[in-house]
């Protein structure tokens, strides 16, 4: 017999109440499947192929009241035979039901091995055994664990033939039996079996039992309609009390896990005892469900008529001519907002309180339209609607690798921090903060972080903003009052836990207005931002579930203790190789399609790409490679729509016609310099940038004085001092005495002299630039340098040491020398940025002069 059955809902149908004679039978309850049968002793039905929908519904009718004539036929009929029942008995497997004696139960069997056991005891006399057989349901295969011990003898008195090939049996339980042992398990069970009688334990509380559970049972009952009167009725005339503990569990016990004990147990006192506990559940959870029921149609039907009553109040208005004034429909409109949103219970409270006062101020005052405005924030603001993160670290990195090529240190370390927090979601983490020159990729970089997390992106540009206000709002005293720019954004966005990107943090103003600066402190720090006060709300929100990213191009600008808040992570500028990717992979194919050119239409290979790089641009970043690539598409879509047939391919002999003459060329100056001329790296906003430094004599008899120009700030003016008092001091070791420094005046220059220039790190190269003008010695070709110089000569380590180098890489420069300090900074840089240049270290002002300049530099070496 197989196992492999699908799903049916009524595999055996609920027992049918039999009655005694005389008695009215209660209702049938029948399976889906065996909703059609009629009156005789084997109905077929025929399957409904391809015949009239209405015939089909006439005769299912007829079929389904037949039924209930049929069933209350064999509810009346006597038993088939009398005397001693057989201790042999064909088995069949109730899977999904418990058998009770004393019922009438449809027994629903699959075509194969169930009608064939079926067929078996109908042909030895109608009787068969129905035996609950929980094991069978999931595994190929019987044993004799698994079927229960416990069944019931039954009549089978009517077989209904379905329409899909399975039969349906109607059997009359007649008595509890148990299983001695197996004669016969495969094909149709045959076991031997013994007929126990119940057992009725002496004294009253049998009958008290037998009160309680005909009480529960009726009060169980009368939760289920479909049950009826019926069931009231046979309850009450059932004797003795074993037979209503087992009618009362067959009708009423859901799970077969409950039924079973029932059947198995002998002494009626227990069985009682089983079936009172069982109903004591089930009428508890009715009574609990009733209730919650109650409850949901109470609160229902009260918001329906708050419904009604306002609909008929706004139609007899409307009959009667009056509108509604303002102070009434503002008032409605914002207590349904307050029902249908959820807000914090003092949000709600304030907001009860403020309607409260706005229906007390006539619509014509002034203050009416500031204090609905303020209702206005508290409703619109999200206090409690937050989005789902949704981090997908796989997903996260084919975003960044998608819309950023390079900057793998900070795509790693975003990584990072989204692990952390989809490991941990409460875990508010650092603040973020990417510091780097202008077109690297900060605010994309956040934008994809947004979209890798199914945030909403805010942005906000802090450069320039020196009212603190702009942070923290205004007081509704004043006139015009709005809450600042963080608790706007967080309107905007929708939800309380947007990504927020506080873009050009390092230039904050401060001015007698106040210091935005120290308003952030506020917003930034996870300690205090769970509780950020804006002035105009006047109530605590929660801002520890957004995510801050902030974005500088230098880091010593950003105040410190704003600072100390944020994580840092630096994102240093392109080399050629880099950038060439960029304009391949990601500008040209946006400028394309901005303007409206398809690949056949222009074409630039990489060698006209890496020219518009070294020619046309000098920058860390690729914002000006983007402009010089959108000016070729234009013209490309200007000839395009000239209706000319230019070439797609643009060579690099033809880039000058496009873009003009190159902007950028080697310069012969940097790369051999001449007397008096040192190049030197510096660290801007813009990235790192290779420097002229010059030095001429302006007078031989003069007082030994140095003037310098190019827009200097005060670190950098020391250092042209400090230089030229170190060469004063080393005049005998350098051999620079018959230069007569004592009486040289020197004029030091710093192009461009326009741009403001600043700090120590020119130490060494203002001192060459000195050396090699008093000398009349040139320095090293392709050589550059950075380093601070002390008054002993000592070389002190920079900052900057990525962008410097990135500088000196893009300008041709091939040698550099850097303090020894910094040796650490270069091992950790990308070998790609280091290939083709040699580095020296020095630590002392004579390593330089042996390195930078030929021939002998010094009179002796230093000790």
């Amino acid at each position: 017999m197989t196992d492999t059955k699908k799903d049916k809902e009524s595999e055996e149908l609920e027992p049918q109440i039999d009655v005694e004679e005389g008695t009215e039978p209660a209702d049938v309850t029948a399976s889906n499947e065996a909703d059609e049968i009629g009156q005789s002793e084997e109905v077929e039905v025929e399957p409904l192929d391809e015949i009239d929908i209405r015939e089909a519904i006439s005769d299912t009718t007829e079929v389904h009241e037949q039924l209930h004539l049929a069933a209350s036929e064999v509810a009346n009929l006597p038993a088939i035979k009398e005397g001693l029942p057989p201790t042999i008995l064909v088995v069949f497997p109730l899977r999904r039901s418990v058998p009770f004696p004393s019922l009438i139960m449809p027994v629903l069997a699959e075509a194969g091995d169930e009608v064939a056991i079926m067929e078996k005891a109908m042909a030895q006399g109608r009787h068969i055994g129905l035996l609950h057989a929980p094991g069978m349901s999931e595994k190929q295969g019987v044993a004799k664990a698994d079927f229960a011990v416990t069944g019931v003898l039954a009549e089978v008195h009517k077989r209904i033939r379905l329409p899909d090939g399975n039969s349906n049996y109607i059997c009359r339980g007649v008595r509890r039996f148990r299983v001695d042992r197996f004669v016969k398990l495969k094909g149709v069970p045959v076991a031997r079996v013994s007929y126990p009688e119940d057992i009725y334990p002496p004294g009253n509380e049998t009958e008290a039992l037998s009160r309680n559970v005909l009480s529960l049972a009726q009060k169980v009952a009368s939760h289920n309609p479909s049950l009826g009167d019926g069931f009231n009725l046979a309850a009450l005339n059932i004797d003795p009390a074993g037979g209503l503990a087992d009618f009362s569990a067959a009708y009423l016990l859901r799970e077969p896990s409950e039924k079973q004990p029932v059947l198995d147990e002998l002494n009626v006192r227990d069985r009682l005892h089983t079936v009172d506990e069982a109903l004591t559940r089930e009428l508890v959870t009715l009574e609990l469900g009733d209730r919650i029921q109650a409850e949901i149609r109470e609160r229902i039907e009260q918001q329906q008529k708050e419904f009604f009553l306002r609909e008929q109040i706004k139609i007899i208005r409307r009959e009667l001519g009056e509108e509604q004034d303002p102070p009434e429909r503002d008032r409605e409109l914002f207590l349904n907002k307050l029902e249908e949103g959820d807000f914090p219970a003092e949000v709600a409270g304030k907001v009860k309180d403020e309607i409260e006062r706005l229906s007390m101020i006539p619509s014509m005052s002034p203050e009416y339209p500031v204090a609905r405005n303020y209702i206005e924030w508290l409703l619109e603001l999200p206090w409690m609607v937050a989005s789902d993160d949704r981090i997908d670290i796989d997903q996260a990195e084919m975003i960044l690798d998608r819309d950023h090529y390079g900057l793998k240190e900070a795509k790693e370390r975003i990584l990072e921090f989204l692990g952390v927090r989809k490991l941990r979601p409460e875990h508010s983490g650092a603040i973020l903060c990417f510091v780097g020159p202008p077109g690297v990729g900060k605010t994309s970089l956040a934008m994809a972080i947004a979209e890798s997390m199914g945030r909403q992106l805010e942005r906000m540009s802090l450069g320039g903003m020196r009212d603190e206000a702009e942070i923290k709002g205004h007081r509704r005293t004043y006139v015009g009052a709005l809450p600042g720019r963080i608790m706007q954004m967080v309107r905007r966005a929708g939800t309380n836990n947007p990504v927020i990107v506080l873009d050009e943090v390092d230039k904050l103003g401060k001015d007698f207005r106040g210091d935005p600066s120290s308003a952030l402190l506020e917003v930034l720090d996870p300690a205090q931002n769970k509780a950020f006060l804006d002035l105009y709300l006047d109530l605590p929100f929660d801002l520890s579930r957004v995510m801050f990213i902030a974005t500088a191009n230098v880091l010593h600008e950003i105040p410190g203790p704003l600072r100390d808040r944020m994580e840092v992570i630096a994102l240093p500028g392109y080399v050629t190789a880099e950038k060439v990717q960029i304009a391949r992979r990601h500008l040209l194919p946006r400028q394309m399609k901005d303007h409206g050119l398809d690949p056949k239409k222009i074409k630039l290979p990489l060698a006209s790409l890496r020219a518009i790089v070294n020619s046309y641009t000098r920058e860390a970043g690729v914002r000006g490679l983007e402009k010089f690539i959108a000016n070729l598409c234009r013209k490309r879509t200007l000839e395009v729509a000239r209706r000319k047939r230019p070439k797609p391919e643009i060579p690099v002999t033809l880039l000058e016609k496009y873009l003009g003459p190159p902007k950028y060329e080697d310069d012969p100056v940097r790369l051999k310099p001449d007397v008096g001329v040192a190049l030197g790296l510096a660290y801007t906003a813009y990235g790192g940038d290779v420097l002229e430094i010059e030095c001429v004599t302006v007078q031989e008899n003069g007082k030994g004085t140095v003037g310098y120009t190019g827009s200097l700030g005060d670190v950098m003016s020391e250092s042209c001092r400090i230089a030229h008092s170190y060469l004063r001091s080393q005049c005998q070791e350098l051999d620079l005495e018959g230069c007569a420094i004592q009486s040289r005046d020197l004029h030091v220059h710093f192009p461009s002299g326009a741009v403001p220039k600043d700090g120590p790190s020119a130490g060494i190269t203002i001192t060459c630039a000195m050396l090699s003008q008093l000398s009349g010695r040139k320095l090293k070709p392709r050589l550059a340098m950075t380093g601070e110089i002390t008054l002993t000569g000592e070389v002190l380590p920079v900052g900057g040491i990525r962008e410097k180098v990135l500088a000196a890489k893009r300008y041709g420069v091939k040698q550099l020398i850097l303090p020894k300090a910094n040796e650490r900074d270069v091992k950790i840089l990308d070998p790609e940025w280091t290939s083709g240049m040699s580095f020296h270290f020095v630590g002392h002002f004579n390593d330089v002069v042996d390195l930078a300049f030929t021939g002998p530099n010094r009179k002796k070496s230093r000790s």
